[in-house]
């Protein structure tokens, strides 16, 4: 199995529990048709994100990982401390919109994905990431669980909401995703940027360049995608080429990304 750095396996795709059961997907009403232009930033953000998540899965490995026969696992002296900033299950009872739903899907998604790699109780994400895919009434949850990658389900999630009309949410899902992953970035900078050296730090922050233009320019196009990306707007600092920038950068983006994020899971 390729080995993947801590951060992409919440970075590539979002790993999310969801729910089974029969109940029909109701109607999307069905989006007017897109500008020629907006496409076009569509295809921007996805290219970015790509290229963002495919740089970070080159880095080396975290010390702290360890590839075990379920997958990635934590070593257990990395155990011992338990993180204490992932969000509370009980946000998903926040969600008022629909596009909210799919922003605490994605938050509780890479939360829960944290705290099993800790071996914290994860019932409580499981059941707030269940109800929150039901009341959103999207089959393509259903869909993404018959695949056995993180990236297998990333993209099975994107053919199947661009076939269903919602690819709109889409973007809400890998962009809060992505707020949520440099949240946990900068609990502990040094920590998770001790598998950057400069090539690396150059590369990973001319994409995050990328996709903080690429996802602003969304909101331009949908209302709902505003509180994103107001999210990243922090992230527009980071123009790093070595390590050392890239962490003086961090840390000045580090209030921001704070904000940033307890606004999306307020």
């Amino acid at each position: 199995m390729k080995k993947l750095s801590f951060f992409a396996v919440a970075l590539a795709a979002m790993v999310f529990t969801a729910c089974g059961g029969n109940k029909k997907a109701q109607t999307v009403e069905e989006q007017e048709v897109k500008s020629f232009e907006q496409e076009q930033v569509e295809a921007s953000v996805k290219m970015h994100l790509d290229s963002l998540a495919a740089s970070v899965a080159e880095l080396k490995q975290l010390p702290f990982v360890r590839e075990g026969e379920n997958g990635l696992q934590l070593t257990e002296e990395e155990k011992q401390v338990k993180p204490d900033y992932l969000a509370d299950p009980a946000i998903a009872d926040n969600a008022a919109t629909l596009a909210e739903k799919y922003r605490m899907i994605s938050i509780l998604g890479v939360d829960k994905r944290i705290a099993a790699l800790y071996d914290m109780p994860v019932d409580d994400y499981t059941n707030a990431i269940t109800k929150l895919i039901s009341e959103t009434a999207d089959p393509a949850f259903k869909e993404a669980t018959n695949g056995s990658t993180i990236l297998e389900i990333s993209k099975t999630l994107y053919d199947q909401m661009e076939a269903n009309g919602r690819i709109n949410f889409y973007w809400q899902l890998v962009a809060t995703s992505l707020v949520e992953e440099l949240f946990i970035a900068t609990q502990n900078t040094d920590k998770f940027l001790s598998v950057f050296d400069d090539d690396a730090a150059d590369k990973v922050s001319y994409r995050v360049v990328l996709v903080t233009d690429a996802v602003s320019r969304m909101a331009e196009y949908d209302p709902d995608f505003e509180p994103v990306a107001k999210a990243v707007e922090p992230l527009k600092v980071i123009n790093a080429i070595s390590v050392d920038q890239l962490k003086e950068q961090i840390a000045q983006a580090k209030e921001g990304i704070v904000a940033a994020r307890q606004a999306l899971v307020k």
